[in-house]
């Protein structure tokens, strides 16, 4: 009986020196299902296999292009001349400049809508513009002598000088007072107090 009880446990440790094979952590385990039995052999679970999503181009933007029409002043042309009729130094508008009117034409090319290029293709004049004219004197005006002998006012250098205003018949006359500085020749001071036409 001893006998048979010690074959008995010899059988069932070499079932668990079986049980007890493999590599820990090698992902797999044996199991004998009874003494005789071929192993079977389990696997640890894989991740299942991701697809990584398609990859999409960026699509380009395409440019566009439009024309535009813009109407804009067209300035005056100006000419100046010399006037030998008026007085050297004057200016004077002959003729008075009027602005004109002309249409343009571009073709603009946009790129998500903002302006990228620019360029002119065509220019109509609508209404042409008038040339200004300005004259300019030339005219040398003498300049009117007045006689040494008498300051404060300009007594004309003449065959005579009276005060304007008064009973005198010229041919010149001077717009008082004025002061004798000198000889009175054309008695200007009448009452002899150095100031003539008072």
């Amino acid at each position: 009986m001893a006998a048979r009880t010690g074959l008995t446990l010899l059988a069932l440790g070499g079932v668990a020196a079986l049980l007890s094979c493999g590599s820990p952590g090698d992902g797999t385990a044996t199991h004998l299902a009874g003494a005789g039995l071929a192993p079977t052999t389990r696997t640890a679970a894989q991740p299942a296999a991701t697809t990584a999503p398609a990859l999409t181009p960026e699509s380009t933007p395409s440019p566009s292009r439009r024309t535009v029409t813009v109407t804009r002043p067209l300035p005056f042309p100006t000419t100046t001349v010399k006037d030998s009729s008026l007085a050297d130094g004057v200016r004077k508008v002959r003729t008075r400049g009027v602005a004109g009117l002309e249409r343009l034409t571009y073709t603009v090319t946009l790129l998500d809508g903002v302006q990228t290029e620019r360029r002119l293709v065509g220019r109509v004049t609508l209404k042409a513009p008038v040339r200004q004219v300005t004259v300019i004197g030339t005219k040398v005006v003498a300049t009117q002598a007045c006689d040494p002998n008498y300051s404060g006012a300009c007594v004309p250098i003449a065959s005579d000088v009276d005060c304007a205003g008064g009973s005198g018949n010229g041919p010149a006359y001077v717009q008082g007072p004025v002061r004798v500085i000198g000889v009175d020749i054309y008695h200007l001071d009448s009452d002899g107090d150095g100031i003539g036409c008072e």
